[in-house]
């Protein structure tokens, strides 16, 4: 691959100010990449959203970021006219790359002796309309625009979430499992425009999102007792596996779930 493959490409992040989303921003910047960030943060946790934009111009990228409501139709379209002006000005055709990172959901159980604490339908739809529908409504909108094209690939971060259950954790696992499935569906659907969709699984990797798991501390044991690594994954694991999959060389991955837990999901 030439160092110069990236350069001057756009990649947009949704979920851009922390865990995979801000590692992923950085890691391409460092590949020469622009980056597009969609993040919801107020005003305590703006100095790490700075960082982040800090971090992509020292890498010589610019840093185009909005504060909104990825889930927000509206702000969704505004957006991305915005984005649609700084390609033409920069003179990029298209969005190289996409990350769909959101990690906003309910967590309570589906059964409780008080009613109160179990999820609603409010709850529930909220929950994977952010972490699973708005992958499918951003791509649209993207394509409406025609702010993809070939060779674009789009990601998203599933978990052994699709597949295993928690405690508290049934709508998210229930995300996860409709991510999935959009994400083949996109593929096939994608693949006559030259466009590439795939879901990253991660190993437990120590985040804003896991921490706000009831009973993280017991998940984060349990995974460095079973990794054969005897660690973590780290967003910067799963940045950089993203960052070399962005190579135009690659074409020809789409549909898949990729495991990047350094063989977490190999260990009974």
């Amino acid at each position: 691959m030439s160092d110069n493959s990236l350069q001057g490409k756009w990649a947009l992040i949704l979920g851009a100010s922390s865990g995979f989303g801000a590692a992923t921003a950085r890691a391409l910047a460092r590949k020469g990449m622009n980056i597009f960030g969609v993040h919801l943060d107020m005003k305590q946790t703006m100095p790490r959203v700075e960082a982040v934009i800090a971090d992509i111009r020292a890498a010589g990228g610019k840093a185009v970021f909005f504060n909104m409501n990825a889930s927000n139709e509206q702000k969704r379209e505004q957006a991305l006219a915005k984005m649609k002006e700084e390609l033409a000005a920069s003179g990029q055709p298209y969005i190289w790359l996409m990350l769909h990172s959101l990690a906003f959901g309910t967590l309570k159980p589906f059964i409780a002796d008080d009613p109160a604490d179990a999820i609603d339908p409010a709850a529930m739809n909220m929950t994977l309309d952010v972490m699973a529908h708005s992958l499918v409504y951003w791509t649209q909108s993207m394509v409406r625009h025609g702010l993809l094209g070939q060779g674009s690939r789009i990601w998203s971060m599933t978990s052994e979430g699709s597949q295993r259950v928690i405690p508290g954790y049934g709508a998210v696992s229930a995300a996860k499992a409709a991510l999935e499935s959009h994400t083949r569906q996109l593929a096939m659907e994608l693949a006559p425009r030259g466009i590439l969709v795939n879901c990253i699984q991660a190993g437990v990797t120590d985040t804003p999102a896991l921490r706000m798991i009831p009973g993280h501390e017991q998940i984060i044991e349990g995974a460095l007792r079973r990794h054969p690594n005897r660690r973590l994954t780290t967003p910067e694991d799963v940045a950089n596996t993203i960052a070399a999959l962005a190579d135009p060389a690659v074409t020809w991955i789409s549909g898949s779930v990729v495991f990047v837990d350094g063989g977490e999901a190999i260990v009974a």
